[in-house]
Parts: structure tokens; sequence; C-alpha cells
């Protein structure tokens, strides 16, 4: 018996701990539009979409379609991936019209839309514009939270349908394969 709560009180400590990395608090990162929140109207500046060079609201354009939102404030290798496979989500799901679009928190929006471009040519990026929002800070519309480096917000019908968040450094593959699992949640 002492042996189980031993295997017990020990696995709880390495999950404690785990918790712990995410953020001084403990808590999950809560960043963005929650599930159940209405997805309301904000602008970004299109660097690689159909509008190119103009503001625009994707959220209005997309309207009731299943879409997934990256919101990130840098682009690394990992933020590539996860474009690079939603992306190819998309290609799977052209008969449920899912939609996707990035918005890059930026202080420098100039050599921002270079990286952009960049990136959208290197993993030949077809299905999703990628946008600047001037400010690191992010739409006030999307509450995207200080800590937050990367927040993605999965919506139907305007109604968020899933969240992930993540404090630098922390998207990894596990968290990548968990964001394109839940595009299910939009494609019901």
């Amino acid at each position: 018996m002492h042996r189980v709560l031993t295997t017990v009180a020990c696995a709880f400590a390495v999950s404690a701990v785990g918790l712990a990395a995410d953020n001084e608090t403990g808590m999950p990162l809560k960043s963005g539009l929650q599930v159940g929140d209405y997805v309301g109207t904000f602008d970004v500046k299109d660097v690689t979409g159909p509008a190119r060079g103009r503001s625009i609201c994707y959220a209005c354009r997309y309207g009731a379609r299943p879409v997934i939102n990256i919101v990130a404030r840098q682009i690394t290798d990992e933020v590539a991936t996860l474009i690079a496979r939603i992306d190819k989500q998309i290609d799977e799901n052209q008969d449920k019209e899912l939609k996707a679009f990035v918005v890059l928190l930026s202080e420098d929006p100039k050599a921002d839309e270079k990286t952009l471009i960049k990136l959208t040519r290197k993993h030949n990026i077809k299905n999703i514009p990628l946008t600047l929002f001037d400010g690191t800070a992010g739409p006030p519309k999307c509450r995207i939270a200080g800590k937050a480096d990367v927040t993605v917000m999965l919506w139907h019908d305007q109604e968020v349908k899933a969240n992930h968040a993540y404090a630098k450094g922390k998207l990894d593959k596990k968290g990548i394969e968990a964001v394109v699992t839940s595009t299910a949640k939009i494609l019901e």
C-alpha cells in the first residue's frame, strides 16, 4: 500500500511540475477568445492573401464557416510547422469549407512582411493568408494574453469551439498535434 501511495504521490508531483512549467501560477495559460465566446470583427493587414496590402477582417470574410485563427508573436520553426499542417488540413477538407488565417503581432511590420512572404514560399502555403497586426498586444477583441507566444482559436458559426495557448518555447510536436486534432470540433 505504501508503494502505491508513493507512486501516486510521485505521479502527482510530476504533473504539478509540468503545469508549473507553463507559467508561474501553475494554471494552464489562457489567451484569446475562449470556448463559447462569439468572434467579433477585427482588422489585420493582409500580406499573402487575396487582399494583399490592404486591411481586412477575415472573421467577417469567412462568416459562419469553420475557421482556424493562429495568432503568433514570432515565426518559429514550430509555428511554421503548425501553419503547414493546417494548410494541409484545409486541402483535405475543402468540401467542408475549412478556412484559416495567421496573424503575426508585429513591432516592425515592414520587416515582418518579408518574413511572412518567405514563410509562404519556403513552406508552399497555398490556403492560408498570412497577416500582420501592428502592435504586440493584438486586436483588443481577441484578448491575447501577454504571456502567450502562440494562441490558436478554432470557431464555427462565429462561436469558439476550441482554444490552445502556448507560452514562449512551449509549442512543440505534441501541441501541434493537439491543434490539428481539435479541428474535428469545428468540422462536425
